[in-house]
């Protein structure tokens, strides 16, 4: 099922059928306990993800984002510029559907849009809405999201990513975490690369993510690759990029904070 969250009447509709699908045995299927790892192995095997996902894997290493991500069974994600839906069809499959997944664009896409008439999936729900306030406030409070690849996009729009770091915050529960991977540029580049290189400095992700409130809990070398001089645009190396990976976690609230 494909929500437009701005549509009216959305909200109502996402909420009743989120609520019919939990209520909806999954008849032949073992049980999976709420919050359990997922068999990654075979969320990246699952024959409902696509050709060419099968045939961007080499470079973009699913099995290794999953594990990075921590994803769980039932978990609530926001995957941020989801695009066609390459990581947002990871993480449905990962959480299962005692989970919810919010594709995020800024428009409607047609690939997204023909994944999930291929084959629909309820706890998949497509979210148009800008760059300044990607999730809504009143929709439920979520335990990741990914952001991979496309941070140095937004810095080509007019969005102040302050105020969108600071709503990706707020959108996390305490202790939930952001998955931020982006095309490296040059360290000390700065914006340099953004728009002609479609690369940013990593070190300008860190400054601006944590300035939201976020902590950087764990940095992961598997997208990594120290040969590439980081002088071309993605599209024109022949080898993948470098690529850095980010976790950062929204601290839980202070147990003083917690107890007023």
């Amino acid at each position: 099922m494909t929500t437009i969250w701005n549509h009216p009447g959305a909200r109502f509709a996402l909420l009743l059928a989120s609520a019919l699908w939990l209520a909806t045995p999954n008849v032949g299927a073992a049980p999976t306990q709420a919050g359990a790892v997922p068999d990654y192995s075979a969320v990246v095997a699952d024959p409902v993800r696509t050709d060419d996902d099968r045939k961007a894997d080499e470079r973009r290493k699913p099995l290794a984002l999953l594990q990075f991500a921590q994803v769980r069974t039932g978990m609530n994600v926001l995957d941020v510029v989801a695009g066609g839906g390459y990581t947002t069809q990871l993480m449905a499959l990962a959480v299962g559907p005692q989970g919810s997944v919010w594709a995020q664009g800024t428009k409607a896409n047609s690939a997204l849009d023909k994944r999930l008439a291929a084959h629909p999936q309820p706890h998949i729900h497509s979210l148009v809405r800008s760059f300044d306030d990607p999730y809504p406030a009143d929709a439920p409070r979520l335990d990741l999201i990914t952001f991979v690849l496309n941070y140095h996009d937004v810095v080509n729009t007019s969005t102040d990513r302050a105020v969108m770091n600071r709503r990706l915050f707020d959108a996390l529960k305490p202790g939930g975490h952001l998955v931020l991977i982006d095309h490296s540029a040059q360290a000390g580049s700065g914006l340099r690369d953004t728009n002609t290189l479609h690369r940013i400095d990593e070190a300008v992700v860190l400054a601006e993510v944590q300035k939201a409130g976020f902590v950087l809990e764990e940095r992961s070398p598997f997208l990594e690759d120290k040969s590439d001089p980081r002088t071309q645009a993605f599209w024109d190396r022949k080898e993948p990029t470098d690529r850095f990976a980010l976790r950062f976690v929204r601290p839980a609230a202070p147990a003083a904070a917690a107890a007023k």
